[in-house]
């Protein structure tokens, strides 16, 4: 049973929203994700989708690209991105589907690992962040606080977190979600939302403080999934 993890697929079956107006690697960027998928993901995996999934702007549209995931091999887990707008309730999300999760406050088992994770939020930074970012940022942290409190009180101690957003700024300082993944001891924050190489020069990669931070942006990958544990 192994852990693959991948962001930002931006299907779009719904909806007209082809991506390759971003650059020529997005042309046929789905076929290339799923080609991927299933040439790897064994049934009985895992693969966690980290937000920015689908461009519908209803669960109709979105439940469009979700039911070709769902037929996708492995078990997912996914995290709400800032594009997910037929995002409804995880109540709700988590009665449609079988072996697609929908995370938000919740966790979810992977072996002796506690998955937990949210959205996040840009962090403060010089170019954009006025009272409103700041009141989301602050909100998100306590999402993601109440996500690694639930698995801590059911005696995990072996955390991986996932979010949509990087976990720190363009200068890569620290911010309250670093903090809040060292109080916890969290040991890997994978996460999304960067594109193009500008970007992710911006995207904190490699071990800080004890936590291992993996950039899964499917561009980033190459449109391939990364494998994060066996």
């Amino acid at each position: 049973m192994s852990l693959y993890a991948i962001g930002d697929l931006h299907f779009s079956t719904a909806v007209d929203k082809p991506m390759d107006v971003f650059g020529d690697n997005w042309i046929n960027h789905e076929s290339k994700i799923i080609d991927d998928w299933k040439a790897n993901v064994k049934e009985d995996d895992l693969v966690l989708v980290l937000g920015d999934t689908s461009w519908g702007i209803n669960l109709t549209e979105g439940k469009a690209d979700l039911d070709i995931i769902d037929n996708l091999p492995g078990k997912k887990i996914f995290i709400k991105g800032n594009h997910d707008y037929w995002w409804t309730t995880v109540t709700g999300l988590n009665k449609l589907y079988d072996d697609m999760k929908f995370l938000q406050t919740n966790f979810y088992e992977y072996k002796d690992y506690a998955i937990c994770g949210g959205r996040g939020w840009i962090c403060p930074n010089d170019v954009k962040f006025d009272k409103n970012d700041e009141k989301i940022y602050i909100r998100e942290e306590n999402r993601l606080r109440l996500s690694l409190e639930s698995a801590r009180k059911k005696g995990y101690s072996k955390i991986i977190a996932i979010t949509h957003y990087p976990p720190t700024n363009d200068k890569l300082e620290e911010s309250l979600y670093t903090k809040l993944f060292e109080e916890y001891k969290v040991e890997k924050v994978i996460y999304g939302h960067l594109h193009g190489k500008e970007s992710f020069k911006m995207g904190l990669k490699g071990t800080r403080n004890g936590v291992e931070y993996v950039l899964a942006s499917c561009d980033y990958l190459d449109f391939n999934l990364i494998k994060i544990m066996d």
